[in-house]
């Protein structure tokens, strides 16, 4: 079983290395959607452009997607309404129907075969609960523009009675890694260089900035765009506006037809998604949720066989799961991504993060954006997505996420999850306390012991071992290690460091 559906179009690795240090006008880290997005709209505006990225293209939580491209946002109207005003949300509909629209046509231009196609978006309420919501959202939908937004019977869903829902029109969908595999090719043919293997370590504002990669060799540049999903050059003001949470997905086999192609979202908290994936010979139902916060949940299983069983309660599913993944998402406090000039950092340094479940449209806005941003052009969107914005309205989300972080501090004064190594077994890991420090032990298949620090070197929080992912995940900020230590995951950008006998 593949850990996503999107690996059967394996992302792409470039030049493992940089071989001279470089210069170019804008250097952009991190190869997703929203670095590769950026790096296209600059090369197309004539700018010479380096992406450095440690992994391959749309390697990270890129290919973790489920690719939904939507104008209706994950956290209601309603919400982005209250926390940024009628014309917040306005906006808001403006730049992700916008989004849509730019893959549309960028798939278009370039040629990219990435199974782009236009379906309707259907969001419904969980059985038993109020409808109360949806006639509060279709008007605050509309008032934000989506005029077409209609409440019909059902959603088309043939085993599945949802009762009401909101129909939301021209919605999208398409395969992410052969997207952004398409837009590398095109930033090689516009004259831009993209490096995979090349961990950036530090970025110095400058002018000019400065790209220092782990191997040495270094890229200069006018401007820095960090798009890392989370920033890893940022320790403490993003991070407390936004928090990092794992969500869950599954993909069935279903006969060809069985479900129409459509977007599906529920109401529930945490809430489901579906979408219809065109195989050669069969649909794959692609259903996600049973979200919670990264590192303070130890029940993927559990959480698994519960989106199990919601999905073949409403769907003609006769087979095994064929896939099964969990990517993580930035939640930001007020629900809109952050797209800008980086807070507390010089004027030519910009972050794009805060994906809050839309990260292929929060990635192409990002895209759109920092490039007017860095060309100094006028953008209307630049306000709403400013990183260094504030929202009062969102105060109350803001000082629950930041207590959230301040508890699991505590861990520095339990005892651990076990008390002797012998006690973690092959293919595990666990947190043992020794004297006053904590160390993350893991044994590999061969029996082998690994120890490494279990403080996360981002701002000192005791990691935990996820057993679905067989990582070290970080609950305060979301940083993430593989089993051997080795950073998966901001903000965090270094490894968690071996402890050594003696």
């Amino acid at each position: 079983m593949t850990a996503s559906i999107w690996m059967e179009s394996q992302p792409i690795a470039y030049s493992n290395s940089l071989q001279l240090n470089g210069a170019a006008d804008v250097c952009v880290i991190g190869a997703g959607i929203a670095g590769i997005t950026t790096a296209y709209c600059l090369a197309r505006e004539g700018k010479s452009v380096v992406v450095l990225d440690d992994g391959p293209i749309g390697g990270g939580e890129t290919q973790r997607t489920t690719a939904h491209l939507a104008n209706a946002i994950d956290d209601r109207y309603v919400e982005i309404e209250r926390c940024h005003g009628q014309e917040g949300a306005r906006l808001a509909a403006e730049s992700h129907t916008a989004a849509i629209d730019f893959i549309e046509a960028t798939v278009a231009r370039e040629k990219i075969a990435c199974d782009f196609e236009r379906i309707d978006g259907y969001l419904f309420v969980p059985a038993g609960e109020p409808r109360d919501i949806l006639d509060e959202e279709l008007q605050a939908a509309r008032r934000a523009g989506l005029v077409q937004v209609q409440l019909v019977p059902y959603a088309p869903m043939a085993n599945f009675d949802t009762g009401p829902c909101l129909r939301f029109p021209n919605q999208g969908q398409f395969h992410p890694t052969k997207y952004l595999n398409g837009l590398a090719e095109a930033i090689l043919r516009m004259g831009g260089r993209i490096y995979t293997g090349a961990h950036v370590v530090d970025i110095e504002a400058g002018p000019p900035a400065l790209a220092k990669t782990k191997n040495g060799p270094a890229i200069t540049a006018s401007a820095v765009v960090v798009a890392t999903n989370t920033p890893i050059n940022d320790r403490v003001a993003i991070h407390t506006k936004q928090a990092a949470y794992i969500s869950y997905v599954l993909a069935f086999a279903i006969p060809k037809g069985s479900v129409t192609k459509a977007l599906y979202w529920d109401t529930a908290d945490p809430y489901h998604y579906v979408r219809v994936h065109s195989m050669p010979n069969d649909d794959l139902l692609i259903v996600g949720g049973e979200d919670h916060k990264t590192g303070q949940a130890q029940d993927a299983d559990v959480r698994y066989s519960r989106l199990d069983m919601w999905a073949r309660e409403r769907f003609p599913i006769e087979g095994r799961v064929r896939h099964r993944w969990s990517g993580q998402v930035l939640e930001p406090v007020d629900g809109l991504a952050f797209i800008g000039r980086n807070p507390l950092d010089a004027e030519n340094v910009y972050v794009a993060t805060g994906d809050s479940g839309m990260g292929m449209t929060h990635g192409t806005i990002a895209g759109m954006l920092l490039t007017d941003l860095i060309l100094g052009r006028r953008n209307p969107w630049a306000s709403l997505y400013d990183p260094s914005r504030k929202s009062l309205r969102a105060a109350g989300t803001f000082l629950q996420e930041n207590l959230n972080v301040a508890r699991q501090y505590g861990s520095w004064l339990t005892s651990g999850d076990v008390s002797s190594t012998d006690q973690v077994a092959r293919g595990a890991g666990a947190i043992l306390r020794r004297g006053l420090t904590k160390v993350a032990v893991y044994r590999d298949q061969a029996g082998q012991l690994h120890e490494l620090s279990a403080v996360c070197p981002h701002l000192g929080c005791i990691v935990e071992w996820n057993s679905n992912e067989n990582s070290w995940d970080c609950p305060c900020h979301g940083s993430r290690f593989d089993c051997n230590g080795k950073v998966m995951n901001g903000p965090a950008n270094s490894d968690l460091p071996a402890i050594r006998e003696g």
